[in-house]
Order: C-alpha cells, then structure tokens, then sequence
C-alpha cells in the first residue's frame, strides 16, 4: 500500500533524527534540548520518547517540544501514542511492532506522516506493504537506549532493506560519527540516534558532527 499524502514531508536530502528520551534529559528543559538539536546543520527531525511517563506529563512535554520545533523549523514526531501526537498537532508518530499498526494510526491521524520500526525481513515486508511514510530498521549495532534490544541485523540488513523498497529506511541503534558513512552507504536516508547526542558532554557539536557525517557520505 502505497503511503497516503501527508500536510508535512522528510526531507528529500539524507537527515539526522534525532530521538528525545524523557528518561535521558537531565536537568535541561525540553525546549533547551530542542535548540541543541535541532537545526539546518543538526536534526532535521526529532521524535519525542517517553516510556513510563503519565499521560498528562507525556502530552505537556509533546506541546512544549512542538512549538519549539515549529520555531526552529524542523519535522516532530511522538513515539507510539497517536493520540498525543493528534493533541499535540505533531507532524508525524512512530509506531512498534507492539503498538497501533499505520492503518490504524492514520484513523487518527489522516494528515500525518507515519513511520514503523522493523528488526527483521518478515516486518520490513510488512511494514513495505502497509502505508507507513518510512521504515525504520535496527539495531543496526548494538545498544544500550532500551532494557531489552532486539537482535543486530548489521549494515548488511540496511542494504537489504534499502534495496527493497523507494520509501526512506531509517536506521536506528549504535550510531555514531565514526560508523554513520557506512550506514548510509548502505542507502539509508536517515539516521535515529538517541545516546550519542543525548549523553554528549555537548549535545549541539554531537548533532553537527553526525550531520556532517550524513551529507559527506551521501556525497
């Protein structure tokens, strides 16, 4: 199924996404994480993540990053919850394999772009036949950014997804500046990274730096 037109799109060139985990955000507002990150020359995107955080905290920190994102003119989406990404007036959700599929997702959210995590052929086939906007793929290395990872499927696998379908992968886990080239050789269009840039001792020359990387590989 072919993805449905949203109001907001990715970015046509390859991108960093960056991932905001409420569980990693220390002592800085959300909107002060939001200005480190975000940027022509940093994240083009960021998604807001919040497991284990109430309802209420969850869509107060939603609001606050999509006005901040809006200002400094950048994709937001949320993770998992479609209806705080409705409440929120996000540009997009990201949706598990445990959560709402994108069909479901779009009943409340028929404007929005919607992205799907995959870990293995089986899901990235189905998520290439569903509407889903990209496709994320991981751990492409491994990491520490959940209690309970997935198996690595390696660069290889981003090549093998790529290769599969003409909607933007998006690679996720392990990344850094040193290993992003690779992955983006191997066709990804955007890079998801949370705990390079989030335990960075400065979390805006993180952004840079991996960005940097993203366009030099993608020549």
């Amino acid at each position: 199924m072919a993805p449905t037109a949203a109001s907001a799109a990715l970015p046509e060139t390859p991108f960093l996404y960056a991932i905001l985990d409420a569980s990693l955000r220390g002592s800085r507002s959300l909107s002060e994480w939001a200005a480190l990150l975000c940027g022509e020359d940093r994240a083009r995107v960021l998604q807001w993540r919040f497991k284990g955080l109430p309802d209420a905290e969850a869509l107060a920190g939603a609001r606050e990053l999509r006005a901040a994102t809006r200002r400094r003119g950048v994709l937001f989406f949320v993770n998992d919850r479609p209806d705080i990404a409705r409440m929120a007036e996000a540009d997009g959700v990201h949706v598990g394999q445990e959560d709402l599929d994108p069909e479901e997702a779009r009943l409340l959210l028929p404007g929005a772009l919607i992205g799907v995590s995959t870990h293995n052929r089986d899901q990235f086939d189905a998520a290439s036949r569903s509407s889903a906007d990209y496709i994320a793929v991981g751990p492409v290395f491994g990491t520490a950014s959940k209690q309970n990872p997935d198996p690595v499927v390696g660069v290889e696998f981003v090549s093998w997804a790529a290769s599969r379908t003409s909607r933007p992968v998006v690679a996720i886990g392990g990344l850094n500046a040193s290993n992003a080239p690779a992955v983006m050789r191997a066709g990804a269009r955007g890079l998801a990274v949370i705990s390079e840039l989030m335990k960075a001792g400065d979390p805006a020359a993180a952004a840079r730096s991996l960005a940097r990387e993203i366009h030099r590989a993608a020549g």
